[in-house]
């Protein structure tokens, strides 16, 4: 087994490294403090092919493969949370399923448009019901004469405040679940769309979350992939989701990581710096790791997922772990910078507020415990 990077890959990371220090970092406590919208770094991002890092070529995208996208990620991540969670969003949930499951004159003239950064996708996949239990859709999609209409209420739509296009998930079979379920692609200045802002988030601030209330029509033109394929399509998203939130969350255990060191080996207690205390060295070396061993798993998944596998579990396995890594190096970051770190406004403050988020969105750490547990055996309680 390969552990190296090509040279490719090496130069591209090493490219988006020195964007996310010159670019992203001087904006990203102003991003977390002020709640709003990144988007003059987004633009800056497209202009290095972020919003379509693994659409092809011929659409506008950059072609990179799997790892090169996770890598860009991490090194995102490791100066904004924010920023990287929107590229994701875009990325994986909205370019790379269009790619993935359409081609009609409507998805690849949007496809182009999110791949060079002309648009932002957003996902509307949850609703009041329907979280962790994705299949409980309750927003309808009813044939009115060529075309559908869709009405519902979709909540926490990341991208949402900017976004020109998103994929919205309806119920196509009333009582079908899983399998009654269509995505359609959805321009967000259609008429019928109502865009609702949030309450604040502890974390991941100015994500530009907001819910969507929508009574549209859209042509028939507009269905992704499959009639009744929707709940698949979204699943599919997901898993390469969760592999991006999986280098997401390494960004930020990192710069936690990074964070905790230099502190320690500037802050002095009974006459030498912190590091020297073997206290010190034991978190230290316990989240490094974590971090690492979480890394692994990230990389075999984005490797299987350049493959074609699609990798359920380890995608799975990619994302409970980082994230959980991820948490744990916040807090002994926290725990390392003590008073320094324990206020409004330190680094080590957002990146514990940031990394918390990564265990909820795009599928839980219990959500990613059931789908490892059923497909190693069909594990049933």
């Amino acid at each position: 087994m390969d552990f190296g990077l090509t040279p490719e890959q090496q130069s591209f990371t090493a490219s988006i490294e020195q964007f996310a220090r010159d670019v992203v970092e001087p904006w990203a406590a102003t991003i977390d403090r002020t709640g709003e919208f990144p988007g003059a770094v987004m633009r800056a991002a497209a202009k290095l092919g972020l919003c379509g890092v693994t659409v092809s070529s011929a659409h506008g995208g950059a072609g990179r493969d799997y790892l090169s996208y996770t890598l860009a990620i991490e090194a995102i991540a490791r100066t904004s949370a924010t920023v990287a969670v929107s590229l994701v969003v875009t990325n994986s949930l909205v370019a790379e399923l269009i790619e993935h499951a359409s081609s009609t004159p409507v998805h690849d003239r949007w496809l182009r448009k999110l791949a060079t950064g002309d648009a932002i996708g957003a996902f509307a996949l949850s609703e009041p019901g329907a979280g962790t239990d994705a299949a409980n859709q309750q927003t309808t999609a009813v044939r009115e004469g060529s075309g559908y209409r869709i009405r519902g209420r979709k909540v926490w739509v990341a991208n949402a405040e900017v976004a020109g296009v998103a994929v919205v998930f309806a119920s196509t079979e009333p009582g079908a679940r899983r399998e009654g379920i269509t995505a359609f692609l959805v321009p967000l200045d259609t008429p019928g769309i109502t865009r609702t802002s949030r309450d604040d988030s502890l974390g991941v601030r100015g994500l530009g979350c907001m819910d969507l209330d929508l009574d549209v029509v859209v042509g028939g033109d507009h269905v992704v992939g499959a009639l009744n394929g929707g709940f698949h399509l979204a699943m599919w998203a997901l898993q390469g989701g969760r592999v991006a939130i999986a280098a997401q969350a390494l960004g930020i255990g990192r710069a936690a990581l990074d964070h905790a060191i230099a502190h320690a080996k500037t802050r002095e207690q009974f006459g030498r710096p912190i590091a020297s205390f073997e206290a010190i060295q034991f978190m230290i070396a316990d989240v490094a790791t974590e971090l690492d061993a979480a890394r692994m798993l990230m990389w075999k998944a984005a490797t299987m997922k350049a493959q074609g596998d699609e990798g359920l579990i380890e995608s799975s396995m990619a994302k409970l772990a980082a994230s959980e890594a991820a948490h744990q190096a916040a807090d002994k970051a926290m725990q390392i910078l003590a008073s320094a770190g324990y206020r409004r406004g330190s680094i080590a403050e957002r990146l514990f507020r940031d990394a918390r988020a990564a265990e909820i969105y795009q599928g839980t750490s219990e959500a990613q415990r059931m789908i490892i547990a059923k497909h190693l055996g069909d594990v049933r309680i």
